[in-house]
């Protein structure tokens, strides 16, 4: 990944565009309301105990993936882990590609409780510099190209949620029409 555009504001770490490539991964996808984002959560270990079942090893972090958000609904969300290659999907387990392209990334170090003001700093910051994102709306409902959270800090590691790093990504519309690389 490469920094295109960054800002100074404040915040945890300053937001920047960056491009990147598409990524393999395997996931467990729900529906749920906000408050129910803890069962999304509750799948990741069966993510990774299918990858090790098949002999496959993570290519990067766990994320959740929020396909659509309404926050007055439900949010469809994927608990997945990124992989080398795409492996055939199996029961609940799911496999797709996370799509390339620019996004608008923030990095949020402390407890998941500060994420909901983490996203409104980068939403707000997006919108000052004017980019769009590759979402639309249905029905009250935003529909995301890729929206993402990537958990970098394992809590194994680091049981301190101070010190916890949490990656935002969220695709943006299609920059190379700006002349944005």
């Amino acid at each position: 990944m490469s920094e295109v555009m960054g800002d100074e504001m404040s915040g945890t770490r300053p937001p920047v565009v960056v491009r990147r490539q598409e990524q393999p991964y395997v996931a467990i996808g729900r529906s749920v309301r906000m408050g129910g984002l803890a069962e999304v959560a509750h799948q990741l270990p069966k993510v990774i105990g299918w990858l090790r079942d098949q002999g496959l090893e993570p290519a990067g972090p766990v994320f959740f993936r929020y396909r659509t958000v309404d926050m007055a609904a439900e949010l469809e969300v994927e608990a997945g882990v990124p992989v080398a290659v795409l492996p055939e999907p199996d029961g609940e387990i799911t496999a797709g590609t996370l799509p390339a392209g620019h996004y608008a990334t923030l990095t949020h170090i402390g407890s998941p409780d500060g994420l909901v003001g983490a996203t409104r700093r980068l939403l707000d910051w997006a919108a000052g510099e004017g980019l769009e994102w590759d979402m639309t709306e249905e029905a009250g409902a935003q529909r995301w190209g890729c929206r993402m959270e990537s958990y970098l800090t394992d809590p194994a590691d680091e049981p301190d949620t101070a010190k916890w790093e949490t990656e935002l990504a969220f695709r943006l519309a299609d920059l190379d029409r700006i002349g944005v690389n």
